[in-house]
């Protein structure tokens, strides 16, 4: 038995600015607890034109960095909410969550959380 896939629906531009505060947590937890570092503002905003690029859209420098920080906010909430290996776990799904074919509760969560960060963001 065949069975397709249905078509994805189509992204919008809320959509997208969603993914990049979720995408950018990610990165920052990953690399916080890869290197006890965390991203720049900057460094948030230009990995965020490069995503972009990727799939030919991109956003103007000051939102770029306003979703950085969104993303600077979540991901310093999480790891201060949380023990080192919770943090860890948080991280893998939300990495994993990244490929759009893998589905997770915690992914579904932060994404949620994402939105409600975005909509008061908006609104500064």
């Amino acid at each position: 038995m065949n069975q397709e896939k249905p078509p994805p629906s189509p992204v919008t531009d809320r959509g997208v600015r969603v993914a990049l505060i979720f995408a950018l947590a990610a990165e920052r937890l990953n690399a916080y607890y890869e290197h006890r570092q965390w991203l720049t503002e900057a460094q948030g905003a230009t990995l965020a034109a490069e995503w972009l690029a990727r799939s030919k859209r991109s956003l103007p420098d000051a939102e770029r960095r306003l979703l950085s920080a969104l993303s600077d906010q979540l991901a310093r909430q999480i790891e201060a909410s949380v023990a080192r290996e919770v943090g860890l776990h948080i991280t893998h799904e939300m990495m994993e969550s990244l490929d759009t074919n893998y589905q997770s509760e915690v992914g579904l969560s932060l994404m949620v959380e994402c939105e409600r960060l975005l909509d008061g963001g908006l609104t500064r």
